[in-house]
């Protein structure tokens, strides 16, 4: 993902997550505009333009949170993938829940991956750089 025309949408709602995944992003140079929303409510926004500037180019991943206010990852998936000018978009899911429901939900839902946040801020960065690895070996229209 070194191509910074690619933007990155993260979805999550604690702000110390936010900045782990903006430091692991800065340590392993991951040069993408990276935008963040707190919840899938303003994900959706954003992604549309809804009353709010519209993120252009659409984001071509979405790192999502599933445990967050207003609309839970899961429900922004659902809405996602009802969206004919967003259903493409490939989304990881970044989150501490490791309930099988919430996997199994994801996945019916075409998630590209679904990664339990690590505890330790140097596996957090080792997560990110394996992402960043993935997409940089992979074709995107």
């Amino acid at each position: 993902m070194k191509d910074n025309t690619v933007n990155i949408l993260l979805v999550e709602d604690d702000e110390v997550d936010v900045m782990n995944v903006k430091r692991a992003f800065k340590k392993s140079n991951i040069t993408n505009p990276l935008h963040v929303a707190g919840n899938g409510l303003e994900a959706l926004a954003v992604l549309r333009g809804d009353n709010v500037e519209k993120i252009t180019p659409q984001p071509k991943v979405i790192l999502l949170d599933i445990n967050m206010p207003k609309m839970n990852g899961i429900e922004f998936l659902r809405e996602l993938r009802a969206d004919n000018d967003l259903k493409s978009i490939s989304v990881f899911v970044l989150t501490t829940s490791n309930q099988d429901n919430d996997k199994f939900d994801a996945y019916d839902l075409n998630v590209a991956g679904y990664i339990l946040k690590p505890v330790e801020l140097d596996k957090f960065m080792q997560a990110v750089t394996t992402l960043d690895l993935y997409w940089s070996m992979i074709e995107m229209p």
